[in-house]
C-alpha cells in the first residue's frame, strides 16, 4: 500500500500544473498564432500528408483542437478578423468593420486604412537604401504612419501588459500592417509589417522613433535576397505581390519572428510575454487560386513543415513546457466561382462596376432628372455599397432618405443584371491556365440581405442567427452605405482574381483553433466553438482580466482540471 502511495505521489508531482499565472511567468510565453484565410476543413482534408511532429499536429496530437469554430458575424475579412482574435469581440465591440472604408473628414479622395494614422509616420521604409524609394504601389501614401487608432478595446495582450504594470512584453508580426497591429494591441511594445515593395520590415513611430538594432540588421542581411531565391523571383521590387505568394514568404516571416525573440529576449522575463504572428501568404495565394487547387494544398504542406521548425526552434530556446501557444485563421474563402459552378451549385459574380453605374442611373433619376450627378463614392467593395453624402446634402437629402433609395432600387437592379451563361473558359493563375469547360454560372444574382445604415444603426435586423451576425458586423465610421449580402457561392467581380471573403456564408466563417500548452487537455473537440473564445481562455488562464469588451467563453473542456 506504502508503494502505491508513493507512486501516485510521484504521478502527482510530475503532472503538469493545471494553472498558469502571467505575474510568474508561468508560461513564460504566450504566441498566437494566426493564418490569413486558412479555412477550418483544411487540416481534416489534408491530415494524412501533415506529418512533422511540431507542426500542425502540435495541436492536433498533442494540444487541444476544435474542428467547428466558426466567427458569429459578418465582417469576415481580415482586419475585423484579427481585431476579434485580440479583442474577444466582434466589429459591433471592436469597432474594426472592414480593411479601410470611406472617412471624409480624414480624407476625400481614397478609402482610409483600418490602422493608418496620419499623427504617425513609417519607419524604416527606405532606411540607408542605395537608390532612391520606389514609387509606392497602393494608393496610401507610403510614409503615413499606423497605429492601433480604430481599435477601440482592449486585446489579451493589452491586459497582460496591465496586470504587470508593462512589465510584460509585447509585440506584433505580420506581412499586413493591419495584422500586425491589431491582434496585439493598444499598448504592444511594437508592431512590425513589411514594405511591400522591398520586403523590408517596418514600423511606426507610434511605437518607436526607429527601428531597434536586431530589426535593421535583419533588414540588411541577406533573407531578402534568399526569400526571393527560393521563391524564384527575380524582381525584389514586389516583394510582397510576388514573393508573397509563396511559402518563402512563411519561412522569411518566422525568421524575423525568431530575430525578434532573440533581440527582444521574449519568453526571458519574470513575468510572461506575448508575440502575435499572422502569417499573410496562404491569403495572399487563396485569392489567385482558392481552396480546392494543388498550390494551395502544397502551401499547407510546406507550412506544415516551417511551424515545425519555428516550434522546434522555441523548444530549444524557451522551452514548449514554458509556452502556451493559440492558432486560428481570421476567415476562410469560399470556393473559385467557376469551380463550384461546374459542379451544379448555383456559384456566380457580380459586377459591381455594372452595378454602380446602374445605381447612379436610378438615383439621378429620382433626385436630379436629366443630369449625372456622382451619388457613390468612386470605389467599391461588398458588402457596403458606398453613397457620397456631398451630392445629396446639396440636394438637402437626409441620409435616411438616400439610402432608403438605394434599397427600393437594388432588388430590380439586380435582377436585371443577369450572369454570364458561363465562366471564362481560360482563367490565368499562377500555376498556369485553368480551363472551365463548361462550368455555368448562376443565371440571375441574388440578394439575400439589403439594409441600409440608418436602420442597422437602429437594431433593425431579423431576430434570428443570422440577424445576429448582421448585428455584430455593425460599426459607425460616418460614412453612409447600404449593406449588400448576395446569396452563397456569389461575390463581386475580382478583376483578375479568382476568389475573395467578405460574407456571413459558412465557408468565409469556418476557422481552425487549436491550443497547445501544459493547461490543455489533448484531445479533438466537435463542440461548435467561436474565435472569441480565445481571448477569455487565455486571460482566463494567465489569471488577468478578459478585455474589456470579450463575449466569448472560457472553453473549459479543453483546460486541465
Amino acid at each position: 500500500m506504502r508503494k502505491l502511495l508513493l507512486s501516485a505521489l510521484a504521478l502527482a508531482l510530475l503532472a503538469p500544473a493545471a494553472h498558469s499565472q502571467a505575474y510568474e511567468a508561468k508560461p513564460k510565453l504566450v504566441v498566437l498564432l494566426v493564418i490569413d484565410q486558412f479555412r477550418g476543413d483544411y487540416l481534416e482534408r489534408y491530415r494524412t500528408d501533415l506529418k512533422a511532429t511540431n507542426g500542425f499536429n502540435l495541436f492536433l496530437k498533442k494540444g487541444a483542437y476544435f474542428t467547428s469554430c466558426y466567427y458569429d458575424y459578418a465582417s469576415t475579412k481580415t482586419a475585423p478578423g484579427h481585431a476579434t482574435i485580440g479583442t474577444g469581440t466582434y466589429t459591433d465591440g471592436h469597432g474594426i468593420g472592414s480593411n479601410e472604408w470611406w472617412d471624409l473628414k480624414r480624407n476625400t479622395d481614397r478609402v482610409v486604412s483600418s490602422v493608418e494614422d496620419e499623427r504617425y509616420r513609417m519607419v524604416g521604409t527606405f532606411d540607408d537604401l542605395p537608390v532612391p524609394p520606389p514609387p509606392a504601389i497602393s494608393p496610401r501614401d507610403n510614409r503615413i504612419g499606423a497605429s492601433p487608432l480604430n481599435l477601440r478595446v482592449t486585446t489579451f495582450g493589452d491586459e497582460v501588459r496591465l496586470a504587470t504594470a508593462g512589465e510584460s512584453k509585447l509585440y506584433g508580426v505580420s506581412l499586413k500592417d493591419r495584422a500586425a497591429i491589431l491582434p496585439a494591441g493598444q499598448t504592444a511594445n511594437g508592431a512590425f509589417w513589411i514594405d511591400t515593395a522591398t520586403g523590408r520590415f517596418v514600423t511606426s513611430s507610434f511605437y518607436m522613433p526607429e527601428l531597434p538594432a536586431w530589426a535593421t540588421a535583419f533588414n540588411k542581411g541577406p533573407r531578402i535576397a534568399q526569400a526571393a531565391k527560393e521563391a524564384g523571383v527575380d524582381d525584389t521590387a514586389q516583394f510582397y505581390a510576388l514573393v508573397g505568394r509563396t511559402s518563402a514568404a512563411n519561412r522569411y516571416e518566422l525568421d524575423f519572428a525568431r530575430a525578434l525573440i532573440e533581440g527582444e529576449k521574449l519568453g526571458q522575463h519574470p513575468v510572461t510575454d506575448v508575440l502575435t504572428v499572422s502569417l499573410s501568404a496562404n491569403d495572399i495565394l487563396g485569392h489567385q487560386m482558392g481552396p480546392d487547387s494543388d498550390t494551395q494544398k502544397a502551401m499547407v504542406v510546406d507550412l506544415d513543415k516551417d511551424l515545425d521548425a519555428f516550434f522546434t526552434y522555441l523548444d530549444k530556446k524557451i522551452g514548449l513546457g514554458n509556452v502556451m501557444v493559440a492558432f486560428t485563421a481570421d476567415h476562410g474563402i469560399a470556393p473559385v466561382p467557376a469551380e463550384a459552378a461546374r459542379l451544379g451549385i448555383a456559384a456566380g459574380i457580380i459586377n459591381l462596376d455594372t452595378l454602380a453605374e446602374k445605381l447612379n442611373e436610378s438615383l439621378n433619376t429620382k433626385f436630379s432628372p436629366g443630369k449625372e450627378t456622382a451619388y457613390l463614392m468612386p470605389t467599391q467593395e461588398l458588402p457596403n455599397i458606398a453613397l457620397d453624402p456631398r451630392p445629396f446634402a446639396k440636394l438637402k437629402v437626409s441620409e435616411k432618405d438616400a439610402e432608403a433609395a438605394v434599397v427600393e432600387a437594388l432588388p430590380g437592379i439586380i435582377e436585371s443584371m443577369g450572369a454570364p451563361k458561363s465562366a471564362p473558359n481560360n482563367a490565368a493563375t499562377p500555376e498556369g491556365t485553368r480551363k472551365y469547360a463548361d462550368a455555368r454560372l448562376a443565371p440571375d444574382p441574388a440578394a439575400v440581405f439589403i439594409r441600409s445604415h440608418v436602420d442597422l444603426a437602429a437594431g433593425k435586423v431579423p431576430n434570428t442567427e443570422f440577424g445576429r451576425r448582421i448585428a455584430h458586423s455593425y460599426t459607425d465610421h460616418g460614412d453612409w452605405y447600404v449593406m449588400l449580402i448576395p446569396a452563397g457561392y456569389q461575390m463581386e467581380y475580382l478583376n483578375g482574381i479568382q476568389t475573395t471573403h467578405y460574407s456571413p456564408w459558412s465557408y468565409d466563417r469556418h476557422v481552425p483553433l487549436g491550443f497547445f500548452g501544459v493547461n490543455f487537455v489533448s484531445g479533438i473537440y466537435r463542440d461548435q466553438v467561436a474565435p472569441v473564445d480565445i481571448a477569455p481562455t487565455v486571460t482566463s488562464l494567465l489569471g488577468v482580466n478578459a478585455p474589456s469588451a470579450s463575449i466569448g467563453h472560457v472553453l473549459v473542456e479543453a483546460i486541465r482540471k
